[in-house]
């Protein structure tokens, strides 16, 4: 009787602990098919065009404007709760602003500069710096991003040291960043999303701005640098690794090798996910449009990742909406939708805004566009501008 009791409480044993072990299998599943949505911005060359001001024609504008795609930006955080914005950089250099600002030696030491006491009120995750960041010398370029309230990257410029050997070649700027993102999930979810964010920059502007880079910097080819820096960012825990890229779909013309220096080739990378790029004042994706091998204009994709670029001037707000799904305890690409939305619609023929300017950059700005209108009543800027 005692033998058969305890047979019979062995099997009760073996059925509970199946039934459980299913039941956590259950639960882990559950987990492991957390959703997350979660919203990429991107603004690109805003070559401080900062208010919706045509100074060629001295008159408003609605074309373009930081101010007007600021709102833009505004609107794009509040349709979704979990966003990142980035700049991919050509910010401080291009509208007659740029160049009083440059002249002014108070900007030097004292004051921030007005590109980022407009842009630090966006709430900007990370940028990267653009080929026109340098027009200026090193050292306003520094004293300026100290302005900046967000950290820039970029992992191929590396200081000149000058002995002929790359092992021992230091960044100049920090070549990667880790950002922790709490994101909530579908389910309402807190989850933490550890973001890498890589810079990178056609390698041209070492020619374009040489008295500036001579025997200070270099800059080494944007793929192998890629490649070389992304199993790094894996290795540190990065769940998404985004891309900002400074440079266009294709090489520059002037430039060689073209080989691994243009946005086709960064795409090949393994392990970036997401690509935001700009410098050729471009958009991507543009309806109805057909790319080479790999550009898919109608899903957005670049050789199958996420990829936008947002014209410039302010006229456009890249947008990439991501579904992310954890499977396995990692977070991967479920679905993505690129986008740039322009700051105008052409109905009938007819520019029509589709967005007011924002009205606390325009207060900010107030006294620098007067000084900057002054300033060029003073000199022939505009044959000057990039």
């Amino acid at each position: 009787m005692k033998k058969k009791f305890l047979i019979i409480l062995s099997v009760t044993l073996i059925l509970f602990m199946q039934i459980n072990a299913k039941h956590i299998e259950a639960n882990s599943a559950i987990v492991d098919e957390s959703t997350v949505k979660l919203r990429i911005l991107e603004t690109t060359d805003i070559h401080s065009y900062l208010l919706d001001y045509n100074y060629e024609k001295k008159k408003k504008t609605i074309e373009f404007g930081y101010n007007r795609v600021a709102s833009l930006i505004v609107q794009a955080k509040k349709e979704q709760r979990n966003t990142l914005l980035f700049d991919v950089g050509d910010v401080i250099k291009g509208s007659p602003l740029a160049e009083y600002v440059a002249s002014s030696p108070m900007f030097y030491s004292t004051d921030i500069h007005p590109a980022y006491k407009s842009m630090n009120l966006m709430g900007y995750d990370a940028a990267t710096v653009g080929n026109h960041e340098f027009n200026f010398g090193l050292d306003f370029l520094l004293n300026t991003l100290m302005g900046a309230d967000f950290p820039y990257t970029n992992a191929n410029i590396y200081v000149d040291d000058r002995n002929g050997y790359e092992q021992d070649d230091i960044h100049f700027f920090q070549p990667y960043l880790l950002l922790d993102k709490m994101v909530v999930t579908e389910k309402g979810k807190m989850e933490n999303l550890k973001v890498g964010v890589i810079g990178l920059i056609t390698p041209i502007t070492q020619e374009w701005d040489k008295e500036h880079f001579k025997d200070k910097l270099i800059i080494k080819n944007m793929r192998k640098t890629a490649e070389e820096i992304i199993p790094q960012m894996k290795k540190e825990g990065a769940d998404l690794i985004i891309a900002l890229v400074h440079a266009g779909l294709y090489s520059d013309q002037d430039y060689w090798p073209k080989s691994g220096n243009n946005v086709r080739d960064i795409s090949k990378v393994e392990g970036i996910d997401v690509i935001l790029y700009g410098h050729s004042h471009g958009i991507f994706p543009v309806k109805g449009e057909k790319g080479p091998k790999g550009v898919n204009h109608e899903k957005g994709l670049i050789n199958g990742k996420p990829a936008v670029q947002a014209g410039n001037w302010g006229n456009h707000l890249g947008i990439i909406d991501l579904t992310l799904r954890k499977k396995k305890g990692k977070w991967v690409i479920a679905d993505s939708k690129s986008m740039a939305k322009p700051i105008i619609r052409i109905i009938k023929k007819k520019k029509i805004s589709i967005v007011s300017p924002m009205p606390q950059i325009e207060y900010i700005l107030s006294r620098y566009q007067h000084d900057t209108l002054e300033y060029m009543n003073s000199k022939d800027l505009l044959n000057h501008l990039d």
